[in-house]
C-alpha cells in the first residue's frame, strides 16, 4: 500500500525546515532515548506521506533493532529476558466500543504486515499463494458486497411493492403478486383503475362492491389497520432485535468511516431487522423512504464480509476502505445510479477516500447494480421506479424558473433542517422519548388518516414521483393530463401524435389536481419533518424529492400556461411553433424540483446530479440539474452551513471533525491541551524506574486510552506512546506465561536494562511501545492541530515544550473546543 492511498486530502503542506526538524528531533530521540535526553519535537512535516513514512519506518525500525536484540538475548547466558509480544493474544491493539481509531497507527500496521508477507514470498509456493490473496482480497471482498447489496436491495424492493399494494386489496387469482403484476394481462391499470378485475380491494373480499360509500368507509378503514399493523411490526423488530436499525444511519456511517468504533451498528442481527423493517415502514405508506438505508444495508454487508478477510477484518482503517465501497453499493442499488454512488461515497459520506478505494467503490457499485438488474424488482427493465423515458427539449429561457426553483428547494431544505432538528431535541429532551413505539402508532395513524382521501399521498412515494416527472401522452387520462387538446382527426398521423403531447390549455381536471397537489405539498411537508427520526427504518431522500417534485410540477403547469397564453410574445418565440404546439414539459420542473429539494435538505451537488440523471435517464437536462441543485445549495448554505446529515452528528454528540468546515479562530495548543491548570497531573509511565503494580495502578485509577512514557518524573522528557490496551494484555500474558515476573518486576520500554541477580526479573514491552508519536508544541495554532486531527486522522497528539511533556491533546478536547467557541454545549460530545 502507497503511503499517499490514506491520505484523502494532500494539500496539507508544510515547511521544508520543519521536515528537516522532525527527521532530526527523531534521530535525536533515537540516539538519545536511552541516555534520559529526548527532544520529543517534531510539530510537523513537509508532506502527509512523509509524517506516515518516518512514523511506518520508525516502528519498523525499532522492531527489526528488538528482533535482533532479542536474538542476542537469547544467545546469552547472562540474559533470560523473554518480549512478551509475541505471546499476546490476537487482538492486541483493537479498540473499544465508542472509541475513536489511530488511523497512523493502523496504517503502520497494515504496512509492516504488507512487508512481513513480500520479504517471506521467496519461501516458496505456499508462501506466494498467500501474497496473491492478500493482493487481490481486497477486489473479492467488494465483488461479494456488491452482490450481496444487490441481493438485499431486489428482495427488498419486491417486498416493499407487495405489501404497500396490500393496504389496498389482493390479486385473486395469485396472492403473492403485487397490482401491477395482478394487472399486466389487461390494458390498462391506473390509480383509478377499473378495468382490472383480477385485482380486488377488500370491500369486494368482505362482499361489497368495487364503489360506493360502503366500498370507501370499509377500505379506508383497512387501509388505515395495515398501515399501523405494519408500522407496529416494524418497531416492535426494531426495539426486540436491534435497536440501531432505526433512521437512516447515513450520519452514523459517516462518523464511523471517520474513524469512530460503534459496536454491533454493523452486525449481522442491524442487517436483517434493518432489511425487514424498510419494507414495513414504507409498506406502512410513512412519507420515509427506503433509499436511504440501503446505505446502511450494503455497509452491514460490508462490514461482515470484511471478516472473511483477515488483512480487512482485523484492521479498523483497512476496514473503512471496503465500508466506502459498500457505501457506493447502497447508493447504487438505491437509484440505480453507480457512478453516482461513487461520488455519493467521495463527496457525503467517506472520510478517507484514496484512488485504490475509488477504483474498488466503482467495481462495488458496478456489481451491485448488475444484480438488481438481473433481479428486475419492478418488472420494467430499468433499476428504479420512475425512469424517465421522453426526450424533450428544454429552453433558455426557463432557467429562469429552474433558478426560482432552486431558490424554493433551498428555503425548504432550510426550514425542514432547523424544524426536523427541533423536534428530535425535543424528543431527545422530553418523556417522548421513552415511548417510542407509541409515537410511531401516532404518527402512522395520522399519516394514513390523512393521506387516504388524497389520491397523491395515498399512493406510494416512488409512484407519485414517476407520476409527477411523467409526460402527458395519448394513453393518459388523468386529472393531471386534463387538457383542452383541438384536433379534427383521431387517426394516428403526426399532427395527431404532436396535439397530444404538445402544451395546450389546462382543464377542469388539472384544477383540481393542482389543489389537490397543493393539499398533498403541505401535508408531505410537514409530516417528514415528524416521521424522520423515529424509532423505525426512515430514509429522507424519497420524501424530500416528492416535495420538490409536487413544487416542480406544480410551477411547471403554471410556466406552460403563461407560454401559452404569451404565445406571440417575442420572449416566447423559440417556445411555441403555433398556438397549439409549444412544447414546455412540466415533467421536467419536477425533476429540477425533485433535485433542488434533496440538494437543499442534504446539501449535496455533484454527486446529487450525477445521481438525478442516472436515476430518471434525462441526460440532456444535466444544465437544468445543475442550475437548480447549485442555487438551492447557496440558499441553504446563506441560512445554514449544516446539510441534514450533519445537523444529526452534532446533535447525537458523535465525535465527528467535518473536513469541510473552516477553523479561523486564533487559539493555541496551549489553550486546550490537558491537564489544564487546575486539573490533577497528568497521568504516565516512566521508561524505566515503575513496577508492573505501579503500572497496574495507573491503569485502575485512570480511564484514559493511552498513556505518555517518559525518561523520568523529574526530567519528564518525552520517549513514546503506549496504549492502555497493548499495556494490559502485554502485563496479563506476562504474569501468566513469564517465569520470574511478578508484581514487583521493574517495567522496561529500552533495550537496555538493569540486571540484578537478587531483584525479580524484569518485564522488557519494548515493542508494545510508539517510539515516534505524534507531537506539537505548546504554541502550535489550533488551526494547525484541527488540520492535522482532520488530515491525518489522528487519535491523540501530545504536547511538548522544548522536548519535555507538557500535556495531551485528544478528538474529544478538539471537538470540545470547536463546541465552546461556536456557544454550543462541550459535554454534548459523546465519547473518546
Amino acid at each position: 500500500m502507497e503511503g499517499g492511498d490514506y491520505f484523502r486530502e494532500t494539500d496539507l503542506l508544510l515547511s521544508e525546515s520543519m521536515a528537516d526538524s522532525m527527521n532530526r528531533n527523531s534521530s535525536n530521540m533515537r540516539r538519545e532515548g536511552a541516555n534520559g535526553n529526548v527532544d520529543g519535537r517534531h510539530s510537523a512535516v513537509s508532506t502527509d506521506d512523509e509524517l506516515l513514512d518516518i512514523r511506518t519506518g520508525a516502528l519498523e525500525h525499532w522492531h527489526d533493532s528488538d528482533e535482533e536484540e532479542t536474538s542476542k538475548n537469547l544467545n546469552s547466558s547472562s540474559s533470560n529476558l523473554m518480549d512478551t509480544l509475541d505471546d499476546l493474544p490476537p487482538g492486541i491493539g483493537q479498540y473499544e466500543d465508542f472509541h475513536t481509531i489511530d488511523w497512523l497507527r493502523d496504517i503502520a500496521r497494515d504496512r509492516m504486515r504488507h512487508r512481513h508477507i513480500i520479504k517471506n514470498k521467496q519461501d516458496g509456493i505456499w508462501e506466494k499463494v498467500k501474497s496473491a490473496h492478500d493482493a487481490w482480497s481486497g477486489w473479492v471482498c467488494v465483488l461479494l458486497v456488491g452482490v450481496a447489496a444487490g441481493l438485499c436491495a431486489g428482495i427488498i424492493d419486491i417486498g416493499a411493492t407487495w405489501m404497500s399494494d396490500l393496504k389496498e386489496g389482493i390479486c385473486a387469482e395469485a396472492f403473492w403478486l403485487n397490482r401491477e403484476q395482478c394487472c399486466w394481462s389487461v390494458s390498462k391499470a391506473d390509480i383509478d383503475d377499473d378495468y382490472c378485475l383480477q385485482w380486488k380491494t377488500w370491500s369486494e373480499i368482505f362482499g361489497g362492491s368495487r364503489s360506493g360509500a360502503g366500498s370507501y368507509v370499509v377500505t379506508y378503514f383497512l387501509y388505515m389497520v395495515w398501515a399501523i399493523l405494519f408500522a407496529l411490526l416494524a418497531a416492535l423488530f426494531v426495539r426486540v432485535f436491534a435497536p440501531y436499525a432505526c433512521g437512516s444511519g447515513i450520519p452514523e456511517i459517516k462518523t464511523i468511516l471517520s474513524g469512530f468504533i460503534i459496536r454491533g451498528y454493523l452486525g449481522k442481527w442491524t442487517l436483517l431487522t434493518k432489511s425487514v423493517g424498510m419494507m414495513l415502514a414504507v409498506s406502512a405508506g410513512l412519507s420515509l423512504g427506503k433509499e436511504g438505508p440501503f446505505v446502511h444495508v450494503a455497509s452491514c454487508c460490508g462490514n461482515i464480509f470484511s471478516y472473511l478477510f483477515p488483512k480487512y477484518g482485523t484492521n479498523e482503517a483497512k476496514k473503512r476502505e471496503i465500508l466506502s465501497a459498500a457505501s457506493a453499493a447502497g447508493v447504487s442499488v438505491a437509484f440505480g445510479a453507480p457512478i453516482g454512488g461513487v461520488l455519493f461515497s467521495l463527496e457525503e459520506v467517506s472520510y478517507y477516500f484514496p484512488l485504490k478505494t475509488l477504483w474498488r467503490s466503482f467495481f462495488c457499485a458496478l456489481a451491485a447494480a448488475f444484480v438488481l438488474r438481473s433481479i428486475n424488482p419492478f418488472g420494467n427493465d430499468h433499476l428504479v421506479m420512475f425512469y424517465v423515458e421522453y426526450n424533450e427539449p428544454w429552453y433558455i429561457q426557463e432557467l429562469i424558473p429552474f433558478v426560482l426553483i432552486g431558490v424554493l428547494g433551498g428555503l425548504y431544505g432550510s426550514f425542514f433542517i432547523k424544524a426536523n432538528i427541533a423536534w428530535c431535541r425535543y424528543r431527545k429532551n422530553s418523556r417522548l422519548g421513552n415511548y417510542p413505539i407509541i409515537e410511531v402508532l401516532v404518527v402512522t395513524f395520522v399519516t394514513a388518516l390523512l393521506s387516504y382521501p388524497n389520491q397523491y399521498t395515498r399512493l406510494n412515494t416512488s409512484e407519485l414521483i414517476r407520476m409527477l416527472v411523467g409526460r402527458c401522452g395519448p394513453e393518459d387520462d388523468t386529472d393531471l393530463c386534463d387538457y383542452k387538446r383541438n384536433y379534427s382527426s383521431h387517426q394516428m398521423n403526426e399532427t395527431y401524435l404532436k396535439s397530444m403531447t404538445s402544451s395546450t390549455v389546462i382543464g377542469d381536471g388539472v384544477y383540481k389536481a393542482l389543489w389537490m397537489l397543493a393539499l398533498a405539498l403541505v401535508f408531505k411537508g410537514i409530516i417528514t419533518i415528524f416521521t424522520f427520526g423515529i424509532k423505525i427504518p426512515s430514509g429522507l431522500f424519497i420524501p424530500s424529492m416528492a416535495v420538490g417534485a409536487i413544487m416542480g410540477r406544480m410551477i411547471g403547469i403554471g410556466v406552460e400556461q403563461i407560454v401559452v397564453a404569451n404565445h406571440d410574445n417575442p420572449f416566447f418565440e423559440n417556445m411555441c411553433e403555433s398556438k397549439q404546439f409549444c412544447r414546455i414539459t412540466p415533467g421536467l420542473y419536477a425533476m429540477v424540483g425533485a433535485a433542488a429539494a434533496l440538494g437543499g435538505v442534504t446539501r449535496m451537488t455533484v454527486s446529487l446530479v450525477v445521481i438525478m440523471f442516472e436515476l430518471t435517464g434525462g441526460l440532456q437536462y444535466i444544465v437544468p440539474l445543475m442550475v437548480a441543485s447549485m442555487t438551492s445549495k447557496w440558499v441553504g448554505d446563506a441560512l445554514g452551513k449544516e446539510g441534514i446529515y450533519d445537523a444529526h452528528i452534532q446533535l447525537n454528540g458523535y465525535p465527528y471533525l467535518d473536513s469541510k468546515e473552516e477553523f479561523t479562530h486564533t487559539t493555541l495548543a496551549s489553550d486546550v491541551m490537558r491537564p489544564r491548570r487546575n486539573d490533577p497531573p497528568l497521568s504516565v509511565i516512566t521508561q524505566d524506574s515503575m513496577t508492573v503494580e505501579e503500572v497496574e495502578h495507573v491503569m485502575k485509577s485512570t480511564s484514559h486510552n493511552g498513556f505518555p512514557v517518559i525518561v523520568s518524573r523529574e526530567s519528564q522528557y518525552l520517549v513514546g506512546f503506549v496504549l492502555r490496551r497493548d499495556l494490559n494484555l502485554a502485563i496479563s500474558n506476562a504474569l501468566k506465561l513469564q517465569d520470574g515476573i511478578v508484581y514487583n518486576s521493574i517495567v522496561y520500554f529500552t533495550n537496555h536494562v538493569t540486571e540484578n541477580p537478587n531483584d525479580p526479573a524484569p518485564l522488557k514491552l519494548r515493542k508494545i511501545i510508539d517510539m515516534a508519536p505524534v507531537t506539537i508544541t505548546d504554541q502550535t495554532p489550533m488551526e494547525m492541530v484541527v488540520e492535522m486531527f482532520r488530515k491525518l486522522g489522528l487519535r491523540q497528539t501530545l504536547v511538548t515544550h522544548k522536548g519535555r511533556l507538557l500535556g495531551i491533546l485528544t478528538k474529544k478536547d478538539v471537538l470540545r473546543h470547536i463546541a465552546h467557541l461556536e456557544n454550543q454545549d462541550p459535554e454534548s460530545i459523546l465519547f473518546n
